[in-house]
């Protein structure tokens, strides 16, 4: 039950600090954009003592760490890739296209005897 107490508590205070965004119109962009800060760095402090906190900063740790752990491609590998890709939609646009036209010729010219003008 606690929990559930806290986790409320860290949404009120986010609510809070987007509602002090609203209600300093007449102040600096700056000081609306703080509130804002504010509620979401107070949110996040209290949501950290719950066990979903927990487990959510957790999570986000693993996940941190499983990115790391990604092995991107090289500048080269990328390159090849890319042309590789252009050159299959260059090739598959030619195949539509001459499709395309072959239908159109079969169609009008030979079936329905129709001369395009």
């Amino acid at each position: 039950m606690a929990d559930k107490i806290k986790f409320a508590l860290a949404l009120l205070l986010l609510a809070a600090g987007l509602a002090g965004f609203y209600m300093l119109g007449e102040q600096a962009m700056i000081v609306r954009v703080l509130s804002v800060l504010a509620g979401v760095g107070a949110g996040a402090a209290v949501a950290w003592y719950t066990e979903p906190g927990q487990r959510f900063f957790g999570f986000s740790k693993e996940a941190t760490a499983e990115a790391k752990k990604v092995a991107w491609p090289t500048r080269k590998e990328t390159m090849q890739t890319t042309g590789i890709v252009f050159g299959f939609v260059v090739v598959m646009a030619l195949f539509l296209w001459l499709t395309d036209k072959s239908l159109e010729w079969v169609l009008y010219d030979l079936v329905l005897g129709w001369k395009k003008s």
